[in-house]
């Protein structure tokens, strides 16, 4: 590289779609508490030519060819918009370090995306504001997933917990997409990936059609009581709704293993557990270190299916994805 060469590299962490009470509202990022980096890094660099390079403990489960990744599109997608802004493009080459799995309910998919684009634009320069660049990392998103969402995109990028915004009563929701609740700092949230494959078009075509009155009564009081105790900083309280009524129902019997997990720590004392996004990684909570340690014990030993499989002691990772 030349001195007047440029590299950034951007970390963008895994995050809890749904965190139970929130089905496609709510979203948590988090990141494990000895320091790893659990997540997708991008670089980005001058080049003559653009290139994509993919590395990382979990690649071997992306497509053979760079142009196929997730990565090589948010490029093309972040250059049409540089042009429509008049800015000039340069050739860039690109690594993706993909060190969470695929189809893990762990935001992926989001992760690639937020740390594309955000390296992109630091790498201009931020030719895009913040209320702009998330708008095109969730339309990115929307074309993986058949629509636009920011469950797991709002999170990794901004970090915390997330609540989304409507925005298909009328109202004009580009300026604020989503809403950052206060995170229970003193909490402890145990992932535990078992290494099946669960994909999301099944997670989803599990779910029915349409609920019955006292379900969805059931899903928006639990959903602004957890909200409401965040805010007050009532643990017990938020944690006695934390109870998914929409999906977890239906998705456990998806994955082998989930409910002798989920009744054995909650008798440990967790307290709460449940599908992160659309599975098939369970999480756990709790506020004791040495119940959080018991938990992680617990679910190598009893969740783990294969051996691409590991479980994280986390807290909430307030930064959102950032530069390293």
């Amino acid at each position: 590289m030349s001195e007047n060469a440029k590299k950034v590299t951007a970390f963008a962490p895994i995050s809890i779609g749904n965190v139970s009470v929130g089905f496609d509202s709510l979203g948590l990022a988090v990141t494990p508490i000895n320091g790893d980096l659990i997540g997708d890094i991008v670089s980005v660099c001058n080049s003559d030519e653009n290139t994509l390079i993919v590395a990382g403990t979990h690649h071997d489960r992306l497509p053979d060819d760079p142009q196929d990744n997730i990565v090589w599109d948010c490029m093309q997608a972040f250059n049409e918009h540089l042009s429509n802004k008049e800015i000039d493009v340069v050739s860039v080459a690109m690594e993706l370090k993909k060190n969470i799995p695929v189809s893990s309910g762990l935001g992926s998919s989001a992760c690639s995306v937020v740390a594309s684009f955000y390296a992109l634009n630091e790498f201009y320069n931020r030719p895009f504001n913040e209320a702009e660049l998330l708008q095109l990392m969730a339309e990115q998103e929307g074309k993986i997933s058949g629509s636009i969402h920011y469950d797991n995109i709002a999170p990794c990028y901004l970090g915390g917990m997330q609540l989304m915004v409507p925005s298909d009563n009328g109202n004009d929701n580009s300026e604020t997409p989503c809403l950052t609740v206060p995170t229970f700092d003193q909490c402890y949230w145990v992932m535990a990936y078992p290494d099946i494959e669960v994909s999301t078009k099944a997670a989803r075509e599990i779910l029915p059609a349409a609920y019955d009155r006292p379900t969805t009564v059931k899903f928006g009081q639990q959903l602004a009581t957890f909200i409401a105790a965040s805010y007050e900083n009532n643990l017990p309280l938020a944690m006695n709704v934390l109870n998914d009524v929409i999906a977890e129902p239906y998705r456990e019997s998806l994955l082998p293993g989930f409910l002798e997990s989920r009744q054995a720590l909650m008798t440990m004392g967790c307290l709460g557990v449940g599908i992160s996004g659309s599975g098939p990684t369970l999480f756990c909570i709790t506020d004791s270190l040495e119940l959080a340690e018991q938990a992680h014990d617990y679910l190598v030993a009893n969740y783990i299916k294969n051996e691409g499989g590991f479980v994280s002691i986390c807290q909430a990772d307030t930064a959102g994805t950032r530069l390293i």
